[in-house]
């Protein structure tokens, strides 16, 4: 796997340099930090480095949670999975503020699941449920119900692509949807302006810029998977399989 090199400072001003603890069992150095989500302050430990960029707390995460907060519609009543939650600061916000039913998961790595349940602990909520997945591997629950998948910031690696196209598509069309509400042509549901989404869905957001051809890498390839790709606004997308938009209509 491809190697992105990124400095977390960059992030942060010069004059806010975190406390970092050392872990004496794995030797791995972190930085704790204090972050601003919607109503919220949050303790998020993060690795110093990781090979996989899991130590990061992008920037685009805040986004994504403003939008989810604007539009809570989309996440009431779901069974929620998120991929690639690295902190899992995400999925935190989301437990703690709206009692979200939500697994994280991210690349099979130990070192991962342990910060995840830190963070989970040092926000005093229980540990939230993780899979250890790597996209394109086989998933370890052979029959996943989770009606939702998410996501922020995760086409960095374009070599990734197809293998997470695999796991999006498995989660998708293993779902055996409770309900059949659509999302509108305008992405918007026609009584109250809010936003529909289909069940199941894969709902993304996607902050950091690439290159156009990059994009349509992704989003071709998911089209070729049979996931239809809908843009719903403030870079946020919708993505479910074709073959139940199709029922949907006939019905």
């Amino acid at each position: 796997m491809d190697i992105a090199i990124f400095s977390p400072s960059s992030l942060f001003s010069e004059d806010d340099i975190p406390t970092r603890e050392e872990n004496t069992d794995s030797e791995e150095s972190f930085v704790e930090r204090k972050h601003q989500f919607p109503g919220m302050e949050l303790i998020i430990r993060e690795f110093s480095f990781h090979q996989l960029n899991a130590n990061l707390l992008w920037p685009g995460t805040f986004a994504f949670a403003e939008w989810l907060v604007q539009h809570r519609s989309c996440i009431e009543g779901r069974r929620a999975i998120e991929l690639g939650s690295g902190t899992g600061a995400l999925a935190i916000f989301l437990q703690k503020s709206y009692n979200l039913d939500i697994t994280t998961s991210d690349y099979d790595d130990q070192e991962i699941e342990k910060n995840i349940a830190h963070n989970c602990r040092a926000n005093e909520i229980p540990v939230i449920p993780h899979i250890k997945h790597t996209w394109g591997d086989k998933f370890p629950n052979s029959d996943p119900d989770w009606d939702l998948i998410i996501a922020s910031d995760i086409l960095l690696y374009v070599k990734q692509y197809p293998n997470l196209i695999q796991t999006i598509s498995f989660l998708l069309k293993c779902c055996k949807p409770q309900d059949t509400r659509a999302v509108s042509p305008t992405g918007n549901d026609e009584n109250d302006g809010d936003v529909v989404l289909p069940w199941p869905a894969f709902l993304m957001s996607w902050r950091r810029r690439i290159g156009k051809e990059d994009e349509l890498l992704f989003f071709n390839g998911c089209e070729k998977a049979g996931l239809g790709v809908k843009h719903i606004g403030s870079r946020v997308y919708c993505i479910n399989p074709i073959e139940n938009e199709m029922s949907e209509t006939k019905t």
